[in-house]
């Protein structure tokens, strides 16, 4: 039996999406779900029972960070990522392709694997689908996902396709390695870029592994907004129904709204917490910037339709204060807000498909958007 398994509760009879639930060694996770971003183990600015007062079931860490740094030895040493962050809930680990292929310069896609030089110390250092999972298996995380490699955008259609093929390569290595079965679970990743054939044939390649999960890969790497609907309306419906369906690296609310109609139960970003630490707020009439002047007698919340922590007790006063200060508050409260807005969202997504009414919901949140013309073009 797979580690994590998953099952869906109910589906929206007017859109593709669903209500389900990933069960995972380290609790139930209630899909669609947004996941906190704690790259190098801590989600930025946020203690983890801050994090879990949020309502947060799972968060995503970063292979790549990790390995470069403690080391997944010492990781493993701590008694694993649970034990080393104090984080009992679950934990998805992304393999380190996307980080490596950033690099841009700094690295070479090979056959085995990507060399690439470290962005701390520029220490050489071999990534192969099989360090990939050594790393993870090391980290102990519930959800490991496959070494990939991630085509930028734009990118030559004959590109695409041999890189495409290159990651199922790599995916049926990563599955013969994958040693720690019984703790975690393997989710593949559909690439192919903007070709719709592509992600077709992306998608019968990795589904034959009958693997517990997939994700879509490739997205939100610099696409109109328009072009990544257009992927989704059509990649999602490639993935076996009955499994979790994880789109990497997407967290705007009309990201969240969009993949959910189309089929969509995971997401993860880092944009809310970097958000936070420039000063900017996600809020239900918009994204605002606390710097902004009209804000130094603003004594009002961030959000008055929010009931977290930072706006039952601050004003965008003193958070345009704390920030022109260069105050570590500014950053913790901002983000404290910024997360609770994403996962309460999520909550009321669930709610709302539970109940019959997602597309109702959908345009109730995005009629009070300061952006509402422009989130649906």
């Amino acid at each position: 039996m797979d580690a994590v398994t998953f099952e869906i509760l109910k589906t929206d009879p007017a859109t593709h999406a669903r209500r389900g639930r990933l069960h995972t060694p380290h609790g139930t996770v209630e899909t669609p779900v947004f996941m906190p971003v704690g790259t190098a183990a801590t989600v930025k600015a946020m203690l983890p029972e801050q994090v879990k007062e949020l309502g947060a079931e799972i968060i995503l860490s970063n292979t790549y960070h990790l390995y470069l740094r403690p080391g997944h030895e010492i990781v493993r040493e701590a008694g694993g990522l649970h034990k080393f962050m104090n984080w009992d809930r679950a934990i998805l680990t992304d393999s380190g392709g996307f980080q490596v292929f950033s690099l841009g310069a700094l690295r070479k896609i090979t056959e085995e694997g990507v060399m690439f030089h470290s962005h701390i110390d520029g220490s050489r250092h071999m990534l192969t689908p099989e360090k990939s999972m050594e790393v993870q298996n090391a980290l102990g995380s519930d959800i490991i996902m496959a070494f990939d490699e991630c085509a930028p955008y734009p990118a030559d259609k004959s590109y695409v396709k041999k890189s495409l093929e290159r990651t199922t390569r790599w995916l049926a290595r990563c599955k013969a390695a994958h040693k720690d079965t019984e703790r975690q679970s393997l989710f593949g990743i559909m690439q192919g870029g903007m070709y719709k054939d592509l992600r077709y044939q992306s998608a019968c390649e990795i589904t034959e592994l009958d693997l517990p999960g997939y994700a879509i890969g490739g997205l939100s790497v610099g696409e109109p907004r328009e072009l990544m609907y257009e992927v989704l309306d059509y990649a999602a419906d490639y993935l076996p129904k009955e499994k979790p369906r994880y789109v990497m690296g997407v967290g705007t609310p009309d990201h969240l709204f969009e993949g959910v109609e189309r089929g969509i139960d995971m997401f993860d970003c880092v944009l809310p917490t970097r958000l936070a630490r420039n000063g900017a707020a996600m809020t239900s009439h918009g994204r605002i910037s606390i710097k902004n002047a009209r804000y130094e007698r603003d004594f009002t919340p961030l959000d008055p339709e929010c009931d977290c922590y930072t706006c039952r007790n601050y004003s965008r006063a003193y958070l345009r204060h704390l920030y022109k200060a260069n105050e570590i508050l500014s950053s913790m409260l901002l983000s404290e807000h910024n997360l609770h807005f994403l996962v309460s969202t999520m909550k009321k997504i669930r709610e709302s498909i539970e109940e019959g009414r997602f597309r109702e919901y959908k345009r109730e949140f995005y009629s009070k958007y300061e952006d509402y013309e422009e989130l649906l073009k």
